[in-house]
């Protein structure tokens, strides 16, 4: 079975975080019999002078063909119009990896193009599919549903894929709700949940020494994800402040990260809150680990890896209502489901603060999520469409 697995996010020698979950599950599935896969991972490259400012100038300097951690990765560019253009993308990405995708195809033919995000990929798969008259397949995770929808011009682009795809997956029952509200057809969408390293992310994970010295000496909580404004984390700092014996560290980086550590400051958290940055996917098992619980108030979210992760190494999360939530904390001994207020949060947290559950109880609750179950599904999935196409 010859995979043609189309992804916007994937790992990078200047972003090693970015999609790691995507590169994971591309890795458990070319490691089954009888399965071969090229990743196309198309990168963004906006216009004089901009493709000169960070990241991008980094991001000209990656190879456009490479072996990445055991995949064979091309990463070609495409035009963007950052902020204005999103529109355009899906084109732009099939415009640019039709040269590419055709000459692969014609050296050894592939069975399936596998987009792995809902917009831009979708509709860019969708293009590519006709070219070279192969079924595509889709696979909704969240943003790429909740917001891109939400943008001029891409929603028909989204329902046009999704209409024409020969299959789609989404990461919870909730995602698929979702898309079926948004006018996607039920039948066509198969529930795929995510993976979990489950010999990384353990309660006996151990920080790493270089990352030891960013763990509180006192009980912290955490919160694990990009630095933006969908993922409220203001609320977790109005939140801190009801809360005040403990401490919070913040892994992750993005847009809202000055404006974060100025308003930690302004409200007297400075000394109770860390920020570590982007970190290695690796630094995480230790860190969640040793925290007393994981917070994540999102607006939305399709299944958050992180969920999964913090709940493997049998800690407590304090999450919303978004998306999959009801899917993986079905018992409050091993989290809860808050509004999306300051209030609601910090009552959860003074709840699971002397939380007493045993940490390999509530790691029980996510022993289904591995990279193997994972892999399998979807190389059943694959095989499916193939045969009927």
């Amino acid at each position: 079975m010859r995979i043609l697995t189309l992804s916007t996010l994937f790992p990078n020698a200047v972003q090693p975080n970015f999609g790691v979950f995507v590169e994971r599950q591309c890795q458990n599935l070319v490691a089954r019999p009888d399965v071969d896969l090229t990743v196309i991972n198309p990168i963004a490259m906006p216009p004089f002078p901009l493709r000169y400012a960070p990241p991008y100038k980094a991001l000209r300097q990656l190879p456009e063909h490479e072996q990445w951690h055991g995949l064979d990765v091309h990463r070609p560019h495409f035009p963007i119009l950052p902020k204005i253009g999103g529109a355009a993308n899906a084109r732009n990405i099939a415009n640019a990896v039709l040269p590419l995708a055709k000459q692969l195809h014609a050296q050894n033919p592939f069975d399936l193009i596998d987009s792995e995000f809902f917009y831009p990929d979708g509709p860019a798969a969708m293009l590519l599919s006709k070219a070279l008259n192969l079924p595509f397949t889709i696979k909704a995770r969240g943003a790429d549903i909740h917001y891109w929808a939400g943008k001029g011009g891409c929603k028909n682009q989204i329902l046009a894929a999704a209409d024409k795809s020969a299959g789609l997956l989404a990461v919870s029952q909730a995602m698929k709700d979702d898309m079926v509200a948004l006018g996607i057809n039920r039948d066509k969408i198969t529930v795929h949940y995510t993976g979990c390293d489950q010999n990384i992310f353990h309660p006996d994970a151990q920080a790493q020494s270089d990352i030891a010295s960013l763990i509180p000496t006192q009980p912290y909580s955490i919160t694990v994800g990009a630095l933006i404004a969908r993922k409220n984390p203001y609320l977790v700092l109005e939140a801190l402040e009801q809360v005040p014996d403990l401490h919070h560290v913040f892994v992750g980086a993005g847009e809202e990260e000055t404006a974060l550590k100025a308003a930690a400051e302004r409200s007297g958290l400075a000394g109770r809150v860390y920020f570590t940055g982007a970190l290695p996917h690796a630094a995480l098992p230790g860190l969640l680990a040793n925290a007393k619980m994981l917070i994540l108030p999102s607006q939305s979210e399709g299944l958050a890896n992180a969920w999964v992760e913090a709940l493997a190494c049998g800690t407590p999360i304090i999450i919303s209502e978004a998306g999959g939530a009801h899917e993986l904390v079905k018992d409050d001994r091993f989290g809860r489901i808050v509004g999306q207020t300051a209030d609601n949060i910090a009552a959860a947290m003074r709840e699971l603060h002397d939380h007493t559950v045993p940490r390999t109880k509530i790691r029980a609750s996510v022993s289904n999520f591995t990279w193997e179950r994972n892999a399998a599904e979807l190389d059943g999935f694959f095989k499916g469409i193939i045969k009927t196409a």
